[in-house]
């Protein structure tokens, strides 16, 4: 059977073909907003807190709980003698026998059946405030997890937009440093053609080529510093490293409304986090200073007793049974009510340390709150002025990439007529390469201001309302 072949430069045209399309499935749009959506779902620290919170939660359940008193049942069932002796004992390690009967002068070995059944309750009916403080304690602590794990979220939907406004502004430039090595090898060749002709001197074409390799080296440091910043933005999605193409609304608009009124800075999650941590602390203080107090206890005993010794077993040894069913059977039942209160008078006396020290770790965290509502004020100050600054630049820049642009055709064309040198047109290339570096990150350098007047304030949806 004859096989078919096919030519090779076919095949080289169908793989090459084969893996551009392969590139361009695997380079898929990524919003951001499913990049945010991704990081919450995935991200370590996030899910952390999560549990956290989750735990506190089921903590602050239990905490309610201890209203309930404890109420114990219980049955047994024993085989063993019945010798008496007078004199103390204290149950040690388990050594504890809780056995009665007659003294004898000497000892014997009957034995029979016993049983026990009884039920038991203990209520700490009244404890001047210290389950009542308990339960705060809990509510305080989940409130705390709670805005902890809020404040995270917060704080990494902050870090995945600017990590993705970090890769919009790396993948601009790229495209901005391709450009402008076509634009490098057109020249060369025309310098190249020229040399040739023998219309310029060979150290031109030198220059040319040395100008294209320079652009070739920037343009690879642009790719390597755009794969940098996909693979921390992947790092914050939590999903493994992918190559993916930013959303082109942040080079097409700026935002839309940028003098939005922000929030009361009280409202930042992060601010809510310290102050819950405050909270928490005044809190546990209270319980504290509630443990100090008595408390008022009712119990309550009903127990009945078994025993295959009979009642006349004294003085006649003869009088017991060795059947099983004999000596489990109740036969005689007892109860007890009481009500008792206990206070530890010593405790105040060290507890008061505890207290003392609860104190100072809230006028630690106090202070915390306030270093931290500092900073973010002043950031918000910030980020009005990066917005002004940014917006100015932003309408700057396209005159600057026209000026540069037509200078740099200028000198082009004046080369070629032989009217000007290359070093002019090489200064002409670079002022046009800043400019158009200086309006690609322009628009770029506007969302980074908003995104930190919404860290600021804390509100993500000034940001996010935007897209």
């Amino acid at each position: 059977m004859q096989k078919f072949h096919l030519p090779d430069k076919t095949r080289f045209v169908l793989f090459l073909t084969f893996c551009i399309l392969s590139g361009v499935h695997a380079q898929d749009v990524l919003p951001l907003k499913e990049a945010v959506s991704l990081a919450i779902d995935n991200y370590g620290s996030i899910k952390a807190k999560n549990a956290y919170y989750q735990a506190s939660g089921t903590l602050e359940k239990e905490a309610r709980r201890t209203y309930l008193p404890d109420i114990t049942v219980g049955a047994r069932n024993d085989y063993g003698t019945v010798n008496g002796l007078y004199g103390p004992s204290f149950g040690f390690g388990g050594s504890g026998l809780a056995s009665s009967g007659p003294v004898y002068e000497e000892e014997n070995w009957d034995a029979a059946f016993g049983s026990l059944y009884f039920a038991s309750f203990n209520w700490e009916v009244f404890a001047f405030g210290k389950a009542r403080q308990r339960t705060r304690t809990a509510e305080a602590a989940t409130d705390r997890d709670s805005k902890d794990w809020q404040q995270e979220i917060f704080q990494h939907k902050i870090k995945v937009a600017a990590t993705y406004l970090q890769v919009v502004a790396a993948h601009q430039l790229v495209l901005s440093y391709r450009k402008n090595l076509e634009r490098a090898e057109t020249f060369r060749n025309i310098v190249i053609a020229r040399t040739r002709s023998g219309l310029i001197a060979g150290v031109d074409s030198l220059q040319a080529n040395a100008e294209y390799s320079n652009a070739r080296i920037t343009l690879t440091k642009a790719i390597d510093n755009e794969q940098e910043q996909s693979n921390n933005l992947s790092r914050l999605m939590g999903v493994l490293p992918d190559e993916f193409i930013p959303d082109t609304l942040f080079i097409s608009r700026i935002p839309m409304t940028l003098d939005r009124e922000s929030r009361a800075t009280a409202a930042h999650p992060v601010l809510q986090w310290y102050e819950s941590r405050v909270n928490y602390s005044d809190t546990r203080t209270k319980f504290l200073k509630a443990s100090f107090l008595p408390s008022v206890n009712l119990v309550g005993v009903i127990q009945t007793r078994g025993s295959g010794f009979f009642h006349n077993y004294t003085p006649d040894n003869e009088a017991f049974t060795g059947n099983y069913w004999d000596g489990i059977e109740p036969k005689r039942a007892n109860y007890l009510l009481g009500i008792g209160i206990n206070w530890n008078i010593t405790e105040p006396f060290r507890g008061s340390q505890r207290v003392k020290a609860q104190k100072y770790l809230s006028r630690g965290l106090r202070d915390e709150y306030e270093q931290a509502r500092q900073q973010i004020e002043a950031q918000l100050k910030y980020s009005e002025q990066k917005i002004r600054n940014s917006l100015d630049n932003y309408k700057e820049a396209p005159v600057q990439v026209n000026a540069a642009r037509e200078a740099y055709h200028r000198q082009t064309v004046l080369y070629e007529n032989g009217l000007t040198d290359l070093n002019t047109v090489t200064q002409a290339l670079y002022a046009l390469v800043r400019a158009e570096t200086d309006r690609d990150i322009a628009y770029n350098n506007v969302w980074q201001a908003l995104l930190l007047k919404a860290a600021a304030t804390g509100d993500f949806g000034l940001f996010e309302d935007q897209l």
